[in-house]
């Protein structure tokens, strides 16, 4: 590991020094910017750190944080890593049972509580016993608001900088079983990734950046948050799903990442308002084309962009290559919490090689198992997961790669192809995971249903396939589908926000060995079912029931 690689606690005292009046934070209140200059990020960095030692925490206390991306949040997460604590982000989305867990397992001793949608149902899992402290914005009940703990003690100081060896955050993440496991980072491992990203992707202080995509998420925490430590670039968040395309407008960012769902609406969103036929004719013309391409740009507000990402989730080679025509150019990247989600990029980006995820980037060597299982080897990789060390021992070899659990293939240029996952489980377009097999056993208990198979890999949410049991599939329709609705009604509530099943499909055809759908042993090939429904489902929304030839 370098020596010389700093901290984001002195990167902060670095752009302190460097440009401190300069705005570091933009966050929107009512349509207005609320800006926070590198100086007064530090100033409440150290009173954020100096309460939370009044209030009895010590250092290597795990703190967690639940909130929507917002200044705040930046601010009590150097707070943490200045005070010598370990943050546990916790997805503003997850449901009750989900925060309860990730608390109780990281043992977490206090909590931040800020922007969220859906608080009041969300309280029953942090419970009362644990200190909870509320970011300045409407949320659950807390015994110390900002305000507060921005005058509670002295500010810290004089506190010793963090080794790079030290834990710096526990980052969780749904593992197979259906648990989260909470991958355990270092500031070198955080550092090491952050820099790379900077490296490679060439951002300085003249970018801007718009921080959205959950900051619990390793790809958010070290693409925007991370990259803005270390290359001193401005961050705009956002204020409402509502304000989105406003907010995107007002910021005027150099970089944009996103995931495949949002690059496909905004596609959709341009074909409404000009028409798909016009728009093709209209790329045509020299001088008009370029013209069309200007404004589509400016109406995304992504006309000042000299780099577009999309990661976390598969994103069509025909969305990259129809964006490719259009003048934006989108660097596809993979990456996973264990590895700081940043390991193989399409950068810069080649047309010849949509459809692939790129190369593996300087410091990052790739392999393939027997099994054409992608494994992954950097100083970025994750010192395991805690207080799970059997699973720990299993996803590393000898040699200390990972093993990713997709299967890829690698062309003669090392660019690679993810085509699928060693186990069933599937990546939704918001680049959640989700367990197929639990959410089966749950709608299976529909007298109904015979056979079911839950695909959602690229989809916004899961769909369940369904073979009708023979007593079903004489009885009308509409009984059967008011069953059907009555279960999936009762599975989706107990289900996290991104496993939610939005539609139930009967299929028609049967599913046997003839037709290559069942194994000889009546397994279900779930890939043959991915591959011949996902387009046709793809749109269904909204709980519906209906039947193939109803599509």
């Amino acid at each position: 590991m370098e020596s010389s690689m700093k901290t984001p606690i002195e990167m902060l005292e670095h752009w302190v020094e460097k440009q401190g009046d300069q705005v570091y934070l933009k966050q929107p209140i009512d349509g207005q910017y609320k800006t926070f200059t590198w100086r007064d990020v530090q100033v409440k960095v150290q009173q954020i750190a100096g309460a939370l030692r009044h209030l009895g925490l010590n250092p290597g206390d795990k703190v967690a944080i639940l909130s929507k991306n917002c200044a705040e949040w930046f601010i009590t997460d150097l707070a943490l890593m200045h005070g010598g604590y370990i943050s546990v982000p916790i997805y503003p989305t997850a449901n009750a049972d989900t925060i309860r867990y990730t608390l109780e397992h990281s043992e977490s001793k206090a909590i931040f509580i800020g922007k969220l949608d859906y608080w009041a149902d969300q309280e029953s899992g942090v419970g009362g016993e644990i200190l909870r402290m509320a970011m300045p914005y409407d949320t659950m009940p807390a015994q110390y608001h900002w305000d507060k703990l921005l005058t509670l003690g002295q500010p810290l100081i004089d506190a010793p900088l963090p080794s790079l060896e030290q834990i710096m955050s526990l980052v969780y993440t749904s593992g197979s079983t259906g648990k989260p496991k909470g991958a355990i980072q270092t500031f070198a491992s955080y550092g090491w990734t952050c820099n790379a990203v900077v490296r490679d992707l060439k951002t300085d202080v003249e970018d801007r950046l718009i921080s959205y995509l959950p900051l619990a998420h390793i790809t958010e925490r070290v693409a925007i948050q991370g990259s803005s430590f270390y290359s001193g670039s401005c961050v705009a968040f956002v204020e409402s799903l509502d304000s989105f395309v406003a907010d995107v407008q007002r910021a005027r960012p150099t970089v944009f990442f996103s995931v495949p769902r949002l690059w496909s609406l905004f596609q959709k969103n341009i074909i409404d308002k000009i028409g798909a036929s016009k728009l093709n004719f209209l790329l045509k013309v020299p001088i008009v084309s370029g013209i069309v391409k200007r404004k589509i740009h400016a109406g995304l507000g992504l006309e000042h962009c000299h780099l577009l990402g999309s990661g976390s989730a598969p994103i069509p080679p025909s969305l990259v290559n129809w964006y490719h025509k259009i003048g934006l150019n989108i660097s596809e990247a993979w990456g996973m919490t264990e590895n700081c989600a940043y390991s193989i990029i399409n950068h810069p980006f080649d047309a010849s090689k949509i459809g692939t995820v790129g190369h593996a980037v300087e410091g990052c060597s790739i392999k393939q198992s027997d099994v054409g299982e992608l494994m992954v080897k950097s100083p970025g990789l994750m010192q395991g997961y805690y207080k799970q060390p059997e699973e720990t021992a299993a996803c590393f070899d000898e040699e200390g790669y990972f093993y990713t659990g997709d299967v890829v293939s690698i062309d003669d240029d090392g660019c690679v192809t993810i085509t699928g996952r060693v186990k069933d489980n599937f990546k939704t377009s918001k680049g959640k995971y989700v367990a197929p097999v639990p959410i089966e056993r749950k709608l299976a208990q529909d007298l109904h249903v015979e056979m079911i198979c839950v695909i959602g890999s690229g989809l916004p949410h899961p769909i369940a396939l369904v073979q009708l049991s023979e007593g079903a599939s004489l009885q009308p329709r509409e009984e059967v589908r008011s069953s059907l609705k009555n279960t999936l009604d009762a599975v989706n509530p107990h289900l996290e926000s991104h496993e939610t099943v939005d539609a139930i499909v009967v299929v028609t055809e049967k599913w046997d060995v003839d037709n290559d759908i069942l194994t000889p042993t009546l397994k279900i090939k779930r890939h043959v079912l991915e591959k011949s429904f996902s387009e046709k489902v793809d749109g269904i929304r909204g709980g519906k029931i209906c039947w193939e030839d109803e599509i």
